[in-house]
């Protein structure tokens, strides 16, 4: 297309200029010549993209100058939200849905203050990194946000994991304390023999000796005592680190990927100017505050753009509408397996009383769209696709059914994004004969990529605290010689206006309950509860549900395995989204020759007892136990009667 321009530009030349052909002559044969090159189809294109592009690309850019000017006078998150707090500082800005604590924006500045005014005082000091463990709360926020204002960077840790991965996580972190919520002091206690003698260790809320680490100080009553005079701020910009959010990817143990400032605001900022909010919405957060949708995506839009935040704790399907009734909430928040769970729910009078105008999220599939839209009356989906560690998001921005985002076909390269081909079971690139990767036509599957510049904010790959997990995310030769571009790892499709439409997640992670599964870990677990025995996990299709399943295959070849006593220990290693659905037992699982299991046929033959001959099982939820899965257990399961 940008050739079929150059060429008209140079045909207006030559006729006016060289021939002094008259513009009655020379615009028929321009059009003519257009025409006849396929241009009627670009013509169609541009009619159709061009209000969304401008308008993108406004969005888009005025944020880029924001940044810019941010950078350069190295503000930082907690500046901006000064700056918010003292234009209406009695407005609310978060709302603990459950107990209907109420923070005004002072309230949380103040409180924030505390925070940063007594972690100074015990020492901790800029450059230091603080673990926070604990459920979604308005303090959650207010921890996270005082750490920030003297420089100390917390590592948020998901509040699922246990055991040797909640170790991982602290010590990949480097942290030199963790401020833990008492719900979760059973979970640090487990792992406390394991950690550092100078790790310190501060509990919120009710504090119980008996159940908790030893040593543990209670952090209520000292942030109480502590000065709400604001800090003074460190030595930092906005492109050095705020905290680290841990994702699950695809080798091994969550990764700590790392958060910028500027990638807080990049991230928390395009949505809010590209799906056009507005100062008076009320955002529902029901998702955890220890991922970057939840804290991020919207508790962003309260720090930065003085929106009100209602937080919960947990997402409960029941309580949602009725949730947002109470609160006149004006966008909600999902992930796709809540608004399948809200399908799910009987008839209420709330899902049609609410002022709710906007769902942001991503997940959403297309099989479930208008229902979702229709039953529950919401006009716009804002749904996008991103990464917490990508350089390459994108957003449905005029509301496109089923689509994730789009990228331009006018002008494709001003955002460096592409589809290029890979082998889907692999995912490894395919090349052309000069080495660069082959980008994908309207239609043609392929891997999302971006390419990467450091020294732009909007195409940066700040990356993850382990430098290996840093180089498989890396691709080089992409689009031309010498660059390099971030890999997704997922597969979407383009249609012919620009229209991106996600796939599937593939690789060696699956999402599963809004969550990423690493396979690898979960393989690690299990290995270890039954005595390194062989395990190979994998994501299987389920009808009726967003994701993928995980499946275990155990070599069993004695049927010695003890299902239930496997259940129970599993039960306690492996967070509920992690562990298996399906078990297949068996002799032997194939290897390759460098000791590689051998997953394409196992996740192809999935769990039809039809198919395969091996013991299946499956994992009936609420008494968490495996049973047998037979031919009438399928059909259940096929049909949707069976829950998982």
């Amino acid at each position: 297309m940008m050739f079929r321009l150059v060429a008209l530009l140079l045909l207006f030349v030559v006729f006016r200029l060289f021939l002094d052909l008259p513009w009655i002559q020379v615009i028929p044969a321009v059009l003519i010549f257009y025409l006849g090159s396929g241009g009627w189809k670009f013509l169609h294109i541009f009619v159709k993209t061009v209000k969304r592009d401008v308008t993108a690309g406004l969005s888009v850019g005025f944020t880029w100058l924001k940044i810019w000017w941010y950078i350069r006078n190295k503000y930082t998150i907690p500046q901006l939200f000064q700056q918010t707090a003292k234009k209406h500082p009695e407005k609310v800005a978060l709302i603990f849905q459950g107990t209907d604590e109420t923070w005004t924006f002072q309230d949380l500045d103040n409180y924030s203050n505390k925070v940063a005014n007594f972690l100074y005082e015990r020492g901790f000091r800029s450059g230091d990194v603080l673990a926070l463990f604990m459920e979604s709360r308005n303090q959650y926020v207010g921890l996270w946000l005082g750490m920030a204002k003297i420089g100390v960077e917390a590592a948020l840790l998901n509040s699922n994991v246990r055991q040797d991965s909640l170790l991982h996580c602290v010590n990949v972190s480097k942290a030199k304390a963790i401020l833990f919520g008492s719900e979760l002091a059973e979970a640090l206690q487990e792992v406390q023999p394991s950690l550092g003698k100078s790790i310190h260790l501060f509990c919120l809320g009710d504090l119980k000796t008996e159940n908790g680490p030893s040593g543990s100080e209670h952090l209520d009553p000292l942030i109480e005592k502590a000065s709400s005079h604001a800090p003074i701020p460190p030595d930092k910009g906005f492109l050095d680190k705020l905290f680290y959010v841990y994702t699950s990817g695809t080798t091994g143990l969550p990764k700590a990927a790392i958060i910028v400032h500027c990638r807080y605001y990049r991230m928390a900022s395009l949505v809010y100017n590209g799906f056009r909010m507005r100062p008076d919405d009320i955002v529902y957060d029901c998702l955890p505050l220890y991922h970057s949708a939840g804290n991020i995506v919207g508790i962003g839009q309260c720090l930065l753009h003085g929106l009100t935040v209602v937080i919960r704790k947990k997402f409960s399907a029941s309580r949602f509408w009725e949730d947002c009734v109470q609160y006149n909430c004006t966008i909600v928040q999902y992930i796709g397996e809540i608004c399948r769970y809200l399908l799910n729910q009987p008839l209420h009078e709330a899902e049609r009383k609410h002022r709710v105008r906007m769902a942001l999220g991503n997940g959403l599939r297309a099989s479930i769209w208008k229902e979702f839209t229709e039953r529950f009356g919401i006009p716009q989906i804002a749904e996008f696709y991103g990464a917490t560690e990508c350089n390459c998001s994108v957003g449905n921005f005029d509301n496109k059914f089923g689509a994730c985002g789009f990228n331009s076909r006018i002008l494709p390269g001003v955002y460096p994004i592409n589809l290029v081909r890979v082998n889907e079971d692999t995912m490894e690139l395919i090349r052309g004969p000069d080495g660069l990767c082959i980008r994908c036509k309207p239609g043609e599957p392929g891997q999302l990529v971006g390419r990467i510049k450091q020294n732009h904010p909007l195409q940066r790959f700040d990356g993850y605290l382990n430098s290996e997990a840093n180089a498989k995310k890396i691709a080089h030769n992409v689009f031309t010689k010498g660059d390099s571009a971030y890999l997704t790892g997922d597969v979407l499709v383009m249609d012919e206006l620009g229209y991106m439409y996600f796939r599937d997640r593939t690789g060696d992670t699956f999402r599963w309950k809004g969550e990423n599964v690493s396979t690898t870990e979960v393989e690690g677990t299990l290995s270890r509860l039954l005595n390194m025995t062989d395990v190979v996990v994998y994501g299987v299709d389920v009808p009726g549900t967003e994701g993928k399943a995980g499946m275990a295959a155990i070599v069993d070849p004695d049927n010695s395995c003890d299902l239930d006593h496997f259940a129970e220990e599993m039960k306690k290693a492996l967070p509920a989204y992690a562990r298996p659905i399906f078990l297949r037992l068996l002799s032997e699982v194939n290897k390759t020759s460098t000791f590689k299991f051998q997953k394409m046929d196992l996740r192809k033959e999935g769990y039809d007892p039809s198919v395969v001959k091996d013991r299946l099982y499956f994992l009936e939820p609420r008494q968490c136990r495996y049973l047998p899965l037979d031919k009438e257990a399928f059909k259940r399961i096929q049909s949707g009667q069976a829950k998982l």
